[in-house]
């Protein structure tokens, strides 16, 4: 009887094995499923941002618009085709470092993707480096850099980390006259591939990064020509394969070392072609930036030259600016690229029978990192205007005053926030947010050293605290007055963005209440409150120019209803002063 129901439940078994297969195909002998996901699409990056058209258009002059225009169309079809192939193969590649040939002779030679070098000549032609120092566009160059930066960068491959670089040591060769400087200059804004030169920053030794000044030991030795010897060891340098590099050392004459650093500018190879002095003891083992070779350098006797007299930390300050205003584009352009991917997968991917956006929580997720994403562009955009005003002469005292304290607030706070939304982006994608072969989880690894380059985030807080001390709280005058100027507009009724200033206007009084408090004290000025005072000037402004945005732009367009949407979900959703906060708390 049993043999009997065993022979039945088998047939049973094969009828519903066959019918299964009828619907569904043979899954035993074929290697896939029927069903596959489509991908997101990535469109023209220009044309379907009209958030940064809107911008341009309404802040540019039209004949500068028009110029700036026709240019970003033709870049954001590039980012979004062959510039994305070699951002692929470049990050499907770690660099290789080859230290002896076949014979055992040392020739530490760097093994790089092609796609690597086609990056360098992408970056000449496109004037990323040379728009603000040849075009005419005087105060506008550095917005129109801005935005060429914020549609190529995702697709960069990480070029452009040395572009940053480059365009960092041109800032400071561009007032040098004199050889070698004159003659290295041109190379670093030349839009000739051939050309076109990429620059170094090697600063960290093996005590560590921000303390420079304590833990730098690389020493120069003054030669009877006038140039130097380097010797010392670098532990951490990225775009080991630049052309040059400017670098910190103490001067020693005699026996005696100087006191103070001093900032010098070397070659990385001979006219012969050969490494100047300069050893390659490994490639970095990292988390992230996996296709730019990072380096640990020995310098033995590299020939270099003096670019200041002493006084090197104050001497690359200008280089800094313009590296953490080129980290914050890469944080502000990468949290774009993935919600420009995640929305679209959200209209392709079906979830519980219907499409990811019709999912009112998945939409609410979209939505917030909108929010996100558009309170850093604002600040981006805003401060590279500022720095454009002050490059072209146009600035004045307050312009210049606000800028010392905007960029340490606008890298900090967007080198946090592009970690959250980049890692909140690759949740919309489900699995395929963790594969490596989809080319999403590289953004989120490259991600987190957009809050340590160019430093950290207590680092950069303890910057705002030092711009307070240094004009004796002018700075802070500076940014109230210019929150103040941006909270004026009220063109635009809207019930809900008059609510929303209100909101933000009751906690900016909160914050200029607690600033007069302890202005005069100690308390203010402490490295515990630096951080969370530092995040409450950022919210903030970048509320104020939500709010500005959205009064000034015109009524009735679609767009206005949106920013209003957008500055009333920044202002009202989150603390805005979470230094009143922890101060009721006492810490």
């Amino acid at each position: 009887m049993h043999s009997v129901k065993r022979k039945l439940l088998n047939v049973c078994n094969k009828l519903h094995l066959k019918r299964t297969l009828k619907y569904h195909g043979d899954f035993t002998s074929s290697k896939t499923g029927r069903f596959v996901q489509e991908k997101p699409f990535l469109g023209n990056q220009y044309l379907d941002d009209p958030l940064l058209q809107n911008y341009l258009a309404k802040y540019l002059p039209p004949e500068v618009f028009n110029l700036v225009d026709k240019d970003l169309k033709l870049l954001g079809a590039a980012v979004a085709g062959y510039i994305l192939h070699h951002h692929e193969n470049v990050c499907s590649f770690e660099p290789q470092l080859i230290q002896y040939d076949a014979w055992g002779k040392r020739i530490d030679k760097l093994v790089m993707h092609p796609s690597w070098n086609a990056l360098h000549d992408i970056c000449a032609e496109e004037g990323l480096v040379s728009i603000p120092y040849v075009s005419k566009l005087d105060k506008w160059g550095r917005l129109y850099q801005a935005a060429k930066l914020y549609l190529f960068s995702p697709s960069s491959g990480l070029y452009s980390c040395p572009i940053a670089m480059t365009d960092g040591a041109a800032s400071i060769l561009k007032a040098r006259p004199e050889q070698p400087f004159k003659d290295a200059y041109e190379k670093l804004i030349s839009n000739n591939p051939n050309l076109f030169w990429t620059s170094g920053q090697w600063m960290t030794e093996k005590k560590g990064g921000s303390d420079v000044v304590n833990s730098t030991e690389t020493i120069a030795v003054p030669q009877s020509d006038g140039t130097f010897k380097l010797h010392g060891f670098k532990w951490f340098t990225s775009a080991t394969d630049a052309n040059i590099s400017l670098t910190l050392a103490k001067i020693v004459e005699d026996g005696i070392y100087q006191p103070n650093l001093t900032l010098f500018y070397l070659e990385t190879k001979t006219a012969a072609g050969e490494l100047n002095g300069i050893s390659i003891e490994k490639l970095k083992k990292k988390l992230g930036t996996r296709q730019m070779p990072t380096a640990e350098l020995i310098l033995s006797g590299s020939k270099a030259y003096k670019l200041s007299d002493g006084r090197g930390i104050a001497s690359i300050a200008p280089m800094l600016t313009i590296t953490r205003l080129h980290n914050s584009v890469s944080s502000v352009s990468i949290m774009r690229r993935l919600l420009n991917l995640a929305n679209d997968y959200s209209k392709k991917r079906e979830s519980f029978g219907k499409k990811l956006i019709e999912h009112p929580l998945h939409a609410l997720t979209l939505e917030k990192m909108e929010v996100e994403q558009q309170a850093a562009f604002f600040f981006l955009m805003r401060v590279f205007t500022l720095f454009g005003l002050i490059e072209s002469g146009a600035a004045n005292n307050e312009e210049k005053l606000l800028l010392r304290i905007l960029v340490p607030l606008l890298k900090l706070y967007t080198g946090k926030q592009v970690v959250s939304v980049i890692s909140e982006a690759l949740e919309c994608f489900g699995g395929h947010g963790y594969l490596e072969d989809t080319g999403l989880p590289v953004y989120l690894r490259d991600a987190q050293v957009l809050s340590i380059w160019e430093g950290t985030t207590n680092v950069l807080s303890l910057d705002v605290l030092r711009s307070i001390h240094k004009t004796k709280g002018e700075v802070l005058k500076t940014f109230i007055y210019d929150v103040q100027r941006n909270l004026t507009p009220s063109s635009n009724k809207s019930d809900v963005l008059q609510n929303a200033k209100s909101i933000l206007v009751n906690s900016f009084d909160n914050l200029k209440g607690y600033i007069n408090s302890v202005q005069f004290k100690q308390e203010l000025f402490s490295e515990v409150t630096a951080r969370d005072l530092s995040y409450s000037l950022a919210r903030v402004y970048m509320g104020s120019l939500l709010y500005n945005e959205a009064a000034t732009m015109h009524v009735d367009s679609k767009s206005s209803v949106n920013l209003i949407k957008i500055a009333y979900r920044w202002i009202a959703g989150q603390d805005l002063i979470p230094v009143v906060t922890a101060d009721k708390l006492n810490y």
